[in-house]
């Protein structure tokens, strides 16, 4: 039995995570879906609404295979904080995330919510590339 959590923010992310993890799930896996979000005046309706749909498209894709469990975490937190803590909480074998490509200028730039996570956890963590790549 494997715990997954996968870090969403959006379906297409969703769906590339689910792309990546459908063929390594086992019946007896437990996948947790977090979106995570700021809160209060940090947050639009439109960013919860885009959370939840991002957790159904896991829920769909991913829960007839295996345990699901959606988190929508509106905590006033960084989202690698909630991430990483909701992996602690129910002690993870693996987080998932998705990357986007950067340009030159913004690999300069420190405090991606994906850097973050890798920076601060000891636990495996499978980085899909959210956009394709070039040959």
């Amino acid at each position: 039995m494997t715990i997954y959590v996968l870090a969403t923010d959006h379906v297409d992310t969703s769906a590339r995570l689910c792309d990546y993890l459908i063929t390594r799930l086992e019946g007896s896996d437990t996948v947790h879906a977090v979106n995570s979000l700021h809160g209060s005046d940090k947050t639009e309706s439109q960013e919860i609404r885009d959370g939840k749909e991002a957790l159904s498209v896991i829920r769909s894709r991913l829960g007839g295979r295996v345990t699901v469990e959606t988190h929508q975490l509106v905590k006033g937190n960084d989202p690698a904080v909630d991430i990483l803590t909701h992996a602690a909480d129910v002690d993870a074998d693996e987080l998932v995330i998705g990357v986007q490509k950067r340009t030159p200028t913004a690999k300069v730039v420190f405090g991606s919510t994906a850097q973050s996570i890798l920076l601060q956890t000891n636990r495996p963590t499978a980085v899909v590339p959210l956009t394709d790549t070039e040959s």
